[in-house]
């Protein structure tokens, strides 16, 4: 590379960091507005016609299905019609499931809205532009950024939802959901570059070729059933913790942010050691499963002292402690875990397995309510932490491995045969896979052994050139439209 070439140590161009802090804030606008109703929606629910436990919790976790529906289509659609136009289109779809949420009087409505809502499934669309807009050495930098905004959007929400129900109601947080969806829409088209040129990403777009080979890895699988346990236990517990709150702990509901917003600063606090732990001290099979188990404990404490607000609180800050440490870990082990050009089918199989764990908690939990109160819903959040835990202990201990591109240029498959055996003689690089369409080698690496220099030498002689230069190009345009 030239003296002149951005390199992986630089870090982002400008225009780069723009387009992914853009990004990320449509993604975060988009997660809010989905789960803002969480710590609300339990009490609102009641007052609505024909509502019933189970269409309570069907109407929260009604988005899961069809995300998980539309989410693979929706970025498959982005490759034939563009990122910007689908995207758009999506939350064009999202806003008016929020106005046909804020519009109802009847249960059957708000479960009409929540369904239009997952349905503008824009995640594998966004993460395709992104791909798009960043070079291959940033784009796991990129991709992090994404996961943070993700993290901070769900913090928010959960505080956000009882002050925003307090001051508008709930039919008002529909509303304002509506108008985030509308502001996404511009930030899309004043702050994000027109890409140059769309192309498949292997690493952040799911190929439907890979999906067999996905679908029939029993570590994957494991994983793909962690993350569906998850947002099940984490959707049926909002079932029934707000109505706990308000009718067990005798908490007004304007005030249980009061609660929420104590847990979750000190559970985002407290998980930081645990992911050092985890990854820089090599520990994550230990971290995952003491996690899950902590999942376990959380949901007995709510079980047998939902009637105090001490039990709840501190019931409270264990889920979220263990909920934040397997959220960060989770795609941390797909990455370790996945063939290196399966990455991106891999992360959308997850994806789907995470917004289906959502439907299922949602109906799940509201009919168990419905059937045997409080305690009963606690309880079979607690058998399915359980189950996950004994799943958790069958998981190989994974390689401390990360996914790192490599643009190798246009090469023969003869000459991508070759790279293969010359980068995995590279120290610290573990696999290769080498496409020549793509022109890109992918990579599974130790980053603590990786001789980069080494590396280097592997990468495209037009690197700095007419590769880069698109790139660079692509980042800098300023948007025309659509």
């Amino acid at each position: 590379m030239s003296s002149q070439t951005p390199t992986e140590t630089d870090g982002m161009l400008p225009n780069e960091r723009r387009s992914v802090n853009a990004l990320a804030s449509i993604y975060a606008l988009r997660m809010m507005g989905l789960f803002m109703i969480f710590p609300v929606f339990a009490l609102y629910g009641q007052t609505l016609e024909g509502a019933t436990p189970f269409l309570i919790g069907l109407a929260m976790g009604i988005y899961g299905l069809t995300q998980s529906v539309f989410q693979i289509p929706f970025g498959m659609a982005s490759d034939r019609f563009g990122r910007k136009p689908v995207i758009i289109v999506g939350l064009l779809i999202f806003a008016a499931g929020s106005v046909v949420a804020a519009t109802s009087d009847s249960i059957a409505g708000v479960i009409l809205g929540r369904a239009l809502q997952g349905a503008g499934a824009i995640a594998a669309a966004v993460m395709a532009l992104v791909a798009d807009l960043t070079r291959e050495e940033q784009r796991l930098k990129a991709m992090a950024v994404i996961g943070i905004s993700i993290g901070m959007a769900f913090s928010v929400s959960l505080v956000a939802g009882p002050l925003v129900a307090n001051w508008v109601g709930v039919d008002g947080i529909f509303w304002l959901t509506a108008v985030m969806a509308l502001v996404a829409i511009a930030v899309l088209q004043l702050w994000v570059p027109q890409p140059v040129r769309s192309t498949l990403h292997r690493d952040a777009q799911t190929v439907p070729a890979q999906l067999k080979n996905v679908l029939t890895d029993g570590q994957l699988l494991r994983i793909d059933f962690g993350i569906l346990c998850l947002h099940l236990m984490l959707t049926a517990t909002f079932v029934a913790l707000p109505l706990a709150l308000r009718d067990n702990a005798g908490l007004p509901s304007e005030h249980h942010w009061y609660v929420y917003l104590p847990v979750m600063l000190f559970a985002m606090a407290l998980m930081v050691p645990f992911i050092i732990i985890a990854e820089k001290k090599r520990r994550m099979k230990s971290v995952f499963s003491a996690a899950v188990l902590a999942l376990a404990i959380a949901e007995i404490i709510f079980m047998v002292a939902n009637d105090a607000l001490y039990g709840l609180v501190f019931g409270l800050f264990i889920f979220f402690t263990a909920f934040n440490v397997l959220e960060a870990t989770l795609p941390s082990l797909i990455a370790k875990v996945v063939s290196p050009d399966n990455k991106g089918t891999a992360m959308g199989v997850y994806a789907s397995s995470q917004f289906i764990g959502a439907f299922i908690g949602g109906a799940l939990g509201g009919w168990t309510y419905g059937v045997g109160g409080l305690a009963a819903v606690f309880g079979l959040c607690t058998s399915v932490a359980v189950i996950w835990f004994f799943v958790a202990a069958t998981m190989r201990s994974p390689r401390y491995l990360s996914s790192h591109l490599l643009r190798v240029g246009e090469v023969s498959a003869e000459r991508a045969r070759q790279l293969v055996g010359e980068l995995t003689r590279v120290t610290g690089v573990a696999e290769a896979v080498v496409i020549p369409e793509d022109g890109i080698a992918y990579l599974k690496v130790d980053l603590q052994a990786l001789d980069r220099e080494a590396l280097k030498q592997y990468a495209a002689a037009e690197a700095g050139g007419p590769a880069e230069a698109a790139v660079a190009k692509a980042v800098s345009e300023q948007p025309t439209g659509g």
